[in-house]
C-alpha cells in the first residue's frame, strides 16, 4: 500500500469537502498469458498487483457531483441529471460512464464527491482504467448501499468503457482488478466469468515489468478493429466466439477471408490454447515450459495479431538473448506499455542494466523497470 498517497488523497478530500471519506483501493493488473482472448470468451491468467487507484468518496451536501483528479490537479463537476460522454473527456468519461451505467439499472444516485489518484505509470498497460472504474462503482455501492454484487460492478465498469470511452474491452481487466487475491493468479474463463485461483510460485524466478514509456495513437482504434475481425470470423463459422473454434475449423473458411484476418483468428485460437497449457505448466511447477509459452505468445502478437510495436519487440528480442530470462512478451492491448518478463531471481538488475542503455540508444527514450507484488482486489482500506 502506498501510505503516503493514501494520506495525501484523504487530506485533499478533507480539505475540499470537510467530510471524512470512505477510502477504496482498486488495483491494476498484470496478465501472465492469454492476450486478446477475453473478448473472444476464452481463457486468461491475470493477477491484481499492489499499485492501482486510491479513491476517497462520500455523499455531497450540494446539488452536483465533484471529482478531483489528484495526480493531474484537475476538478470536474457535473449534475446527475445530465450525464453524457464528453468529447476528449479523458478520465472524466470513466467516471461519467460508471454513473450512467448505474443509472441505467434503475438506481437513483445522489450527489457525491470523489478525490482519486494512483501510482500506476501512465500508459503502462496495467489497466489503470479498470482500476478507476472499479474504485468508483465500488465506492458508490458502499456509500449509498446500492446492493450491487461484485459481478454487477465489473459489468458496469466494462460497459462504462464501451459506451463512454469507446473501447470495446473484454472483461479481464475489470475482473482481475475486482476479484484478485493476494499471491494468487486467476485462470479466468471469460465465458462463464468464473476463475480458478492458484498460488503463484515462480520458484527460482520472479516477474519483472519493463515499461516502454510509449503508447502509439492507433492503440484504441486497432483494438476495436481486431475485435470486429474476430466477431466476423466467428459469425462465418456460426459460433458464438472464437473460443469455440479449432485450427481445423479455420481452414474451412480460409478462402473466404483475407490472409491477414485468417492469421488474426488463428492467433486467438492458438493463444487460448497457450493460456490453458500455461495453467497446466504452472500447476506442474514447470516454469521453463511457461517461459516457452510466454515467448510464443509474443511471437503471435507481433507477427499474427500485429498489435506489438518496435519498442516492445526490441525488449523481447533482448530478453531472448539473456540466459536468465526464460520468458518475455508484450502485455496488454498493444502498441506500447510494458513487457512482462520471467527472470531468474537476483538477475533482474543485471538484465535492466543491459537493456536500458541499448533501449535509450535505439529510441532516444528511457525504459522503466517495475517489480510488482500480487495483491488483493478492490476493497475498502479505511
Amino acid at each position: 500500500m502506498n501510505t503516503s498517497l493514501i494520506k495525501n488523497i484523504k487530506n485533499s478530500f478533507n480539505t475540499k469537502f470537510q467530510f471524512e471519506p470512505l477510502m477504496i483501493f482498486s488495483p491494476g493488473r498484470i496478465n501472465i498469458i492469454g492476450e486478446h482472448t477475453d473478448y473472444n470468451e476464452g481463457f486468461v491468467i491475470p493477477a491484481s498487483i499492489d499499485i492501482g487507484i486510491y479513491a476517497a468518496i462520500q455523499k455531497s451536501t450540494s446539488d452536483f457531483c465533484s471529482v478531483f483528479a489528484y495526480n493531474k490537479k484537475e476538478t470536474y463537476q457535473f449534475s446527475l441529471e445530465k450525464i453524457q460522454p464528453l468529447k476528449n473527456g479523458g478520465w472524466r468519461n470513466y467516471i461519467l460512464g460508471v454513473v450512467s451505467e448505474i443509472q441505467k439499472k434503475g438506481i437513483n444516485l445522489e450527489p457525491f464527491n470523489i478525490v482519486f489518484g494512483g501510482d500506476i505509470p501512465r500508459g503502462a498497460g496495467l489497466s489503470s482504467s479498470a482500476a478507476l472504474e472499479n474504485s468508483v462503482v465500488y465506492g458508490l455501492n458502499e456509500v449509498f448501499s446500492l446492493g450491487l454484487t461484485e459481478k454487477d460492478m465489473i459489468f458496469i465498469s466494462q460497459k462504462a468503457e464501451h459506451n463512454y470511452v469507446g473501447v470495446k474491452c473484454g472483461i479481464m481487466d475489470q475482473y482481475a482488478s475486482m476479484f484478485g487475491q493476494k499471491n494468487k493468479a486467476l485462470l479466468l474463463d471469460c465465458r462463464k466469468i468464473e476463475a480458478i485461483p492458484f498460488h503463484l510460485d515462480f520458484k527460482e524466478h520472479e516477474l519483472l515489468l519493463i515499461n516502454t514509456n510509449v503508447k502509439h495513437s492507433l492503440a484504441d482504434s486497432a483494438y476495436n478493429n481486431r475485435r470486429t475481425v474476430c466477431e466476423n470470423v466467428a459469425s462465418l463459422l456460426n459460433v458464438k466466439a472464437l473460443r469455440d473454434v479449432t485450427e481445423k475449423d479455420l481452414l474451412t473458411i480460409k478462402d473466404k477471408i483475407s490472409e491477414e484476418d485468417y492469421q488474426k483468428a488463428l492467433f486467438v485460437v492458438q493463444e487460448n490454447n497457450r493460456a490453458l497449457a500455461a495453467s497446466g505448466a504452472m500447476a506442474a511447477n514447470d516454469i521453463e515450459k511457461l517461459g516457452e509459452l510466454v515467448f510464443g505468445s509474443h511471437d503471435g502478437l507481433q507477427h499474427q495479431y500485429k498489435v506489438s510495436c518496435d519498442e516492445l519487440d526490441f525488449l523481447v528480442d533482448l530478453a531472448k538473448g539473456f540466459d536468465d530470462v526464460i520468458g518475455s512478451r508484450m502485455m496488454g492491448g498493444g502498441f506500447g506499455g510494458c513487457s512482462i518478463n520471467i527472470v531468474k531471481k537476483g538477475k533482474a538488475t543485471a538484465f535492466v542494466e543491459k537493456v536500458a542503455p541499448l533501449y535509450k540508444e535505439k529510441f532516444n527514450k528511457e525504459c522503466s523497470p517495475y517489480s510488482v507484488n500480487i495483491s488483493q482486489g478492490t476493497h475498502k482500506i479505511i
